[in-house]
């Protein structure tokens, strides 16, 4: 696939001055809904960082009932925002997704635990109900479980899995002893209803050995074929990229760029200001390049999961830097 990137992109250099003069269309399949873990796209866009790199971009909310590697399967996409683990489950299924770039240099993801429920360590998990989200975000979980030894049917020696939805309503109202948080949204909601910092104990997969790239981009490794194709996405995660350097310079006017594309209205500023604050330590140290050390990482995660593991076969093909090497010289 290098060499055919390559070709690709020589020719998408050979038109490169006419296509910047073009106003070419790109769709953008987020993860969720408008907040600030999007900021860098939103700060493109408003900043007239997509414009000057002669693209024309729609940047398509998510919700709960919608999975980014079901969209770019359907055409509604041409690129998506996704997490590792998901796309490699994807990719295993058959829908050949690639990473084309990687803004986020760590993961977010958390367990967070009630003291009061007698878990102190992972050891402790046994026996208790554990609040999970699916729709793709249950992989990270699913291969941590396998790895500890522990089933995910109940009873004494596993722990029983209750379908999260996308709150925290479980661990406030008794009904999960953990629930997954991310650092800079759902942990905040737990502390805003009044629960303290002491009353928790949290277990960052990260810390855990369970690797989670998170909101990677993604394309369809067939339109990396297409020189023109290409040429825009050099173009678009270049854009994207000065986004999100901007968004971590100015974290208060990144999130107020956020609030202004949400159509929903269902945001506060003091939320987003917070969510970016903590968005922007994922995001320090990236320049976009995925890190071949944490793609192995995760690859070695998601198959260590014993008789059951997330994916059965080291990946091929799966990630690619010729986007990356060229928007970033």
């Amino acid at each position: 696939m290098n060499k055919i990137l390559t070709t690709a992109l020589t020719g998408a250099m050979m038109f490169g001055g006419f296509a910047a003069q073009a106003a070419d269309d790109v769709t953008l399949q987020l993860k969720w809904v408008t907040q600030a873990q999007f900021a860098g796209y939103y700060v493109a866009l408003d900043n007239g960082f997509y414009a000057d790199e002669g693209l024309n971009v729609t940047i398509k909310p998510g919700g709960p009932d919608i999975a980014p590697a079901q969209v770019i399967a359907g055409g509604g996409a041409d690129v998506v925002l996704d997490w590792m683990p998901s796309a490699l489950a994807s990719r295993e299924k058959g829908l050949n997704v690639v990473n084309i770039a990687q803004p986020f240099a760590s993961s977010g993801m958390m367990l967070t635990c009630r003291k009061d429920s007698g878990i102190a360590s992972p050891a402790d998990f046994a026996g208790k109900t554990l609040g999970v989200w699916f729709y793709g975000n249950e992989y990270p979980f699913l291969s941590w479980m396998s790895q500890l030894g522990l089933s995910v049917d109940g009873g004494d020696d596993g722990v029983t899995v209750l379908k999260q939805g996308f709150n925290v309503d479980p661990i406030l109202q008794g009904q999960a002893d953990c629930v997954s948080t991310m650092t800079y949204n759902e942990y905040w909601q737990i502390i805003d209803a009044g629960l303290t910092a002491d009353d928790l104990i949290v277990f960052k997969y990260q810390d855990q050995g369970v690797a989670t790239l998170e909101d990677g981009m993604y394309v369809l490794e067939e339109n990396l074929n297409d020189a023109a194709f290409v040429d825009k996405m050099v173009r678009f995660v270049r854009a994207s990229m000065a986004g999100w350097k901007w968004a971590e310079a100015n974290p208060t006017e990144a999130a107020m760029i956020v609030l202004e594309n949400d159509a929903s209205g269902a945001q506060t500023e003091e939320h987003q200001i917070r969510m970016m604050n903590e968005i922007a330590k994922l995001t320090a140290g990236s320049n976009g390049a995925l890190d071949i050390a944490a793609y192995e990482q995760t690859v070695a995660s998601l198959m260590s999961g014993g008789s059951d593991p997330v994916i059965t076969m080291e990946p091929t093909g799966a990630w690619t830097h010729a986007i990356t090497d060229e928007a970033l010289k």
